[in-house]
This record gives structure tokens, C-alpha cells and sequence, in this order.
């Protein structure tokens, strides 16, 4: 919102998004001053401040933010899978519903459970392509580990190609981010595939 405020000297951002949404109803031919309609622009307001909370925050906050860790003297693999995220695709603003896959192998220690699903959510609450959303994640919990050895795989259905376009709901489109021994070990690949 700041840049928002920096191009356009407009210091009330909340009333630029609630303006757009009246003007993007009135354009489309609805009227927006009717019953249900009347509160849309600042519903839609309030939804984008919470689906692009992190349009702003940049990797390496998201990993200082999410670092607490344990000790531990282990090299297993770690895995957290299918955690469920919603994101919006940058080229339509349309959502895609995402099941991510992390693996990661400890280099002196792991990551709190609850801090892989976090980072996830970060990643996904800006206007996004889902292969950047891997790669983000990988980014990030190699800086929060100080591990190498990262793989992130998402399985996504894009609503830009279900409910508009092409109209194919139910396809998939799988996406994987390696890094390390998984970019090389394909033996640890495919443990990693067999526990998902």
C-alpha cells in the first residue's frame, strides 16, 4: 500500500480499492448502489487486505519470522505434506487452491511443525505463479534451516483455467522446487514422492 501512496499522493488506499470494485461493477453493467451490492466494495476491500496480507514482506522476513527451531542430531528426512493453501494467480487475480509438499534434511535442526505451514501461507498470500510459490518456499526454508537439502512439490488446480478459458475443472498442474541432495539423490527423491 505504500507504493499505492507513494505513485498516486492518495493517502486513503482503502477507498482506491473500494472505488475500483463500484467502477468494475458499474463497467460490467450491475448496478452497485442496489441492496446486495451495496456493501461488495468494502467486502472485496477487506478480502484483498487478507488474501495479499504479504504482497510487501520480502523472503528473508518471512524466514527470520519463521526460524524457531530445535536442536537435533539427525539427518532423516523431515517431511510436513498436503498443506492446504489458497493463493491468487498475478495474471487473472483468480484463486488457485494448492496442496505443498515439504522435505527438508536437518542440518543441526528442525523447524517448529506449525513454521512449515506458516512459511506456505506467507508465500501464497501475494499475487503469484505457482512455480515461484515453490521455489519461494524452498528459498525460505533453506534460510530457516541453514539446510541445503529442500524439496517442494505443490499440486495445484487454477481457477483461471476451470472457470474461465479453456474450462477444464479438475486438472492439475504439478510443480517441483529441488534443491541439493534432492536435485541430485534419486533415491532421496523418491523416498520423499512414497511418503507423499
Amino acid at each position: 500500500m505504500d507504493r499505492l501512496k507513494q505513485f498516486t499522493n492518495i493517502d486513503d488506499c482503502d477507498s482506491i480499492i473500494e472505488k475500483s470494485v463500484y467502477n468494475i461493477l458499474l463497467a460490467l453493467g450491475e448496478n452497485p448502489d442496489r441492496p446486495g451490492l451495496l456493501e461488495t466494495p468494502k467486502r472485496v476491500r477487506k478480502a484483498y487486505q487478507e488474501i495479499f496480507k504479504y504482497i510487501e514482506v520480502d523472503n528473508s522476513t518471512i524466514a527470520c519470522t519463521n526460524s524457531k527451531s530445535f536442536d537435533i542430531e539427525s539427518n532423516d528426512l523431515v517431511t510436513e505434506l498436503h498443506i492446504t493453501c489458497y493463493s491468487m494467480c498475478e495474471h487473472h487475480l483468480l484463486p488457485m487452491k494448492l496442496d505443498i509438499n515439504v522435505g527438508y534434511i536437518p542440518n543441526g535442526k528442525v523447524l517448529g511443525l506449525s513454521k512449515i505451514a506458516r512459511i506456505a501461507d506467507s508465500v501464497c498470500k501475494r499475487p503469484q505463479l505457482q512455480e515461484r510459490i515453490g521455489h519461494d518456499i524452498a528459498d525460505i526454508i533453506q534460510q530457516a534451516t541453514n539446510s541445503e537439502d529442500v524439496i517442494v512439490v505443490i499440486s495445484g488446480e487454477h481457477y483461471c483455467m476451470t472457470m474461465r478459458g479453456i474450462q477444464k475443472p479438475g486438472t492439475i498442474t504439478k510443480t517441483a522446487a529441488m534443491r541439493g541432495k534432492f536435485d541430485t539423490d534419486h533415491a532421496l527423491r523418491q523416498e520423499f514422492y512414497n511418503l507423499m
